[in-house]
Parts: structure tokens; C-alpha cells; sequence
């Protein structure tokens, strides 16, 4: 099984490390860390990640997963990311993608017609790369997984791992992860977060979804 995270400048590091802390305990499970080139790549939050191989080197994956992150819109004008995805996406059995990494995808041409997830506030967007929107944590369409935001990457990871190798094999990943959430507050999605919260992020997403849609656009 050679599964294979894609990284670029500016992804959120917990989208990439959530499904890497739950799929590289698959057994028999080779995973690639894949860049433009073995150099520490920074992340949005300042901890820089260090890839394995290179679009050039990486081998032909059965699983390529996407995260998502501010650096998604200078993912998706980049040529030579594009391509990798496009290449790695029509020869993986299993794509997938976590948070806003589903644009990555769709701007690569692999959610056409396909019913998706993302983070919340671009979820209305899935649209402008042929996607069908559902309001779910984890989505299926056949062999195309989608995570919505950042820490639904580990729902999506188990979910996978249980496809891939069975309930019990994912039940024991998430004991050994102890991945049992019990949030201090019941804010993290829009229908139960207080209004003012929601209001409030609203709008501090309302000029990044501007620069976003027309990074998007720019992708087609």
C-alpha cells in the first residue's frame, strides 16, 4: 500500500499530521511525504515539514491524499503541483483530501460530478470545481474520501482505515492514538456554535473567500 501526502507552502500542518498519525499505522502500509523538492516546506502555523521524495522520484501511489491550508490557492496556480496531483490522481485507486484540499482535487479535474466535503466556510464553493456539496464530516463517492475542516482529517483517516483494513484494524489505531474527543465547548461547527461566534468568524473569513474564489477560478 504506497500512500502518499501531498505537501505545499503554507498547508495547515494538522490536516497533513492527523491522517499521517492514524494511515502510516496501516499494516503494510509505505508512506510518502511528496514536495517539489526535499526541502523543509513551512506550514501556515510556522512548523516547517520535511518531505521524503519529490514529485519527480515519488512512485506510483494507491492512495494519494490532499490537505488543505492558506497555500491552497498558490497550490493550485502552481504547474508542476497540479501536475503531480493530476498524474498521481489518475493512477491512485484511493483520492481523498482533508479540509480545502478538496479544491486542490477539483481544480485538477478529480471531482467532477463527485459528492465532496471541505471546511465550512468554502463549502459553498465545492460548485466551482464541478463538486457535489454534502454537509458531512467525511464523504464517500466511490474511491474519492473527503474530510471537512482540519481536525475531521482524523474521522476521514479512520474512516479510510477501516476500508482499507477493516473495522477492527481502525478501532485499534484510534485506542492506540486515544482519539476520544470531549471538546470544553459545543462551537466547532456553524449549527451549534452562538451566533455571535459564527457571525464573528463569518466575517473574518469574508475577504480570504474573495481572494480564495478567484484563486479558485484562476485553477479552471
Amino acid at each position: 500500500m504506497q500512500t502518499g501526502f501531498l505537501l505545499f507552502p503554507d498547508v495547515t500542518q494538522l490536516d497533513f499530521t492527523g491522517p499521517l498519525q492514524v494511515l502510516h499505522r496501516l499494516p503494510g502500509a509505505t508512506t510518502h511525504i511528496v514536495a517539489k523538492t526535499r526541502d523543509p516546506v513551512p506550514s501556515d502555523c510556522g512548523l516547517s515539514l520535511v518531505p521524503t521524495t519529490t514529485f519527480a522520484d515519488c512512485p506510483p501511489l494507491d492512495l494519494l491524499c490532499v490537505p488543505g491550508g492558506f497555500g491552497v490557492d498558490g497550490a493550485m496556480g502552481d504547474a508542476e503541483t497540479m501536475d503531480f496531483v493530476r498524474r498521481a490522481g489518475a493512477q491512485a485507486r484511493y483520492v481523498t483530501s482533508v479540509c480545502t484540499g478538496a479544491f486542490i482535487l477539483g481544480a485538477a479535474g478529480l471531482l467532477q460530478g463527485k459528492r465532496a466535503t471541505t471546511h465550512w466556510a468554502y463549502h459553498d464553493l465545492l460548485p466551482l470545481v464541478g463538486a457535489i456539496p454534502v454537509h458531512a464530516r467525511v464523504v464517500r463517492d466511490g474511491d474519492t474520501f473527503t474530510g471537512g475542516g482540519v481536525t475531521a482529517g482524523i474521522d476521514f483517516a479512520l474512516t479510510l482505515a477501516a476500508e482499507l483494513r477493516g473495522d477492527d484494524i481502525a478501532q485499534s489505531i484510534q485506542l492506540a492514538i486515544e482519539y476520544d474527543p470531549a471538546p470544553p465547548f459545543d462551537a466547532g461547527s456553524p449549527e451549534r456554535a452562538p451566533a455571535d461566534v459564527l457571525d464573528r468568524m463569518t466575517r473574518r473569513y469574508g475577504d480570504r473567500r474573495e481572494a480564495f474564489t478567484r484563486a479558485v477560478l484562476g485553477a479552471k
